[in-house]
């Protein structure tokens, strides 16, 4: 053997002389079943009252309304416009719209809310909705500061309510064989994770062009500022309102809890990490905004690392890697890959390349007789691809919610779930502003810089 043979290639020709071969094949999963379009029995109708027709509300909306046996009751919005929108996507010009979502929590006809509201507006709305004996549907990440969420938790349970979080990769088929691979030993037990997502446009960066009437004649503008600070009517806040920490949670809320969520529910956790540790800044979108627009987190998840990456400025594949001493689990937004890793040397050691000839031959023969396989029974280490759906589709998530409503059957993204999530966002936003590590204080119920 050569002695002076790069340490990759002397792997490659190890392994082949070896007898391993490496083999692929992909799979299609079934998208989740949403009922069929069969006529639904008036008993088992939902009807339900929608919060929000923003961006996020006009996508759930018509979601929604397509599956079989769910109807849209009424609709509340702050901005008029709005109200507009509600019923082209519903087809029911005559459908009741309200600046005021009280009254949709007042009708007896309305069994549960779908809620898509900015971020500063969850805790109020979710908890008053359970207080009136309203299920609902929230857009995540569940709560604006960690406070609220156990606000929102408390509500939920006083009131027996079923509360969904809308992280809907957690209803996806993807999510579904992830979580069965890992709890099956697919690739072992888990040593870290790496969740990263970039993106490099002016829309992916929330610099949305606010409707062109914006104004406080269309638009109860105090009343959307809710707890904020009150400043003159902006429509840049009204329509980019994540960019500011006053009404969202920034690339942790928008992003993060996406892929936090995701990565709970495959490897079965539900809680909140020890601590985090955080940088980030400003770099691209100097807009005004005071949330960053690169933010790198590395979170203690009872010991084992998880890192998190968010970028508005370069576009990057969404990822979620998971990592064990069998091999790894590769989440993107259409797909799952399955690498398996034998754990075991498939070739000679490239450190004998520094024995003498004589010593690194009988090495060499000595490793051979004990590891090549027998003719025949070669191992093969095949990878696979699992793709299905979009990780992020709304409509078996909607589906879930609304089953759970019939039911009352508990869903997998509830108010713990989804305040353990958002905790960990808001505990990468905390040491981001305090420029320092910070932990959870279990007892407390609060971030405290480490």
């Amino acid at each position: 053997m050569n002695p002076h043979l790069p340490r990759r290639r002397f792997l490659q020709t190890g392994a082949f002389a070896a007898g391993t071969f490496l083999a692929a094949k992909e799979v299609l999963l079934a998208q989740q079943s949403t009922g069929g379009a069969g006529p639904v029995a008036p008993s088992d109708q939902v009807r339900f009252g929608m919060i929000g027709i923003g961006m996020q509300g006009s996508g759930l909306l018509p979601d929604a309304i397509s599956l079989p046996g769910v109807t849209c009751v009424a609709a509340a919005d702050l901005y008029d416009g709005r109200h507009t929108l509600a019923r082209e996507i519903t087809g029911n010009p005559s459908l009741p719209t309200t600046r005021h979502y009280q009254e949709l929590l007042d009708r007896k006809d309305i069994d549960c809310i779908v809620a898509a509201v900015p971020d500063h507006w969850h805790k109020r709305v979710v908890v008053d909705a359970c207080n009136a004996g309203k299920d609902i549907y929230c857009e995540k990440p569940m709560s604006h500061t960690a406070a609220q969420g156990f606000e929102m938790v408390d509500a939920a349970r006083r009131n027996n309510r079923i509360v969904q979080i809308g992280s809907q990769r957690v209803s996806s088929a993807l999510c579904a064989r992830a979580k069965e691979m890992y709890a099956n030993g697919a690739i072992g037990e888990i040593e870290m994770v790496e969740l990263s997502l970039g993106r490099n446009d002016p829309t992916g960066a929330w610099e949305y062009p606010p409707p062109f009437d914006l104004s406080p004649a269309n638009l109860d503008w105090d009343t959307w500022l809710n707890d904020a600070p009150k400043i003159p009517f902006n429509k840049y806040h009204f329509a980019r309102w994540r960019c500011w920490k006053e009404y969202g949670t920034g690339v942790g809320g928008d992003l993060m809890v996406h892929l936090v969520s995701g990565m709970l529910v495959t490897l079965g956790w539900n809680e909140i990490p020890r601590s985090a540790s955080a940088m980030g800044g400003i770099f691209r979108f100097k807009d005004g905004r005071n949330m960053p627009d690169f933010h790198a987190v590395l979170f203690d998840y009872h010991g084992v690392p998880v890192y998190v990456r968010l970028d508005l400025g370069a576009e990057t594949p969404e990822l979620a890697r998971f990592m064990g001493p069998k091999g790894l689990l590769e989440a993107g937004e259409f797909d799952l890959h399955y690498s398996p890793q034998p754990g075991i040397d498939l070739a000679p050691s490239y450190y004998t390349t520094s024995f003498p000839q004589k010593m690194r031959d009988e090495y060499l023969r000595q490793w051979h007789a004990e590891n090549d396989p027998k003719l025949g029974h070669e191992p093969i280490y095949e990878s696979v691809v699992y793709r299905g759906h979009d990780w992020d589709d709304m409509t078996p998530h909607l589906w879930n919610f609304f089953q759970a409503v019939k039911s009352r059957k508990p869903v997998v993204e509830d108010a713990v779930f989804g305040n353990h999530a958002a905790i960990a966002c808001h505990m990468a936003n905390e040491s981001y502003f305090r420029k320092r590590p910070v932990r959870w204080d279990a007892e407390t119920q609060t971030i405290q810089s480490s």
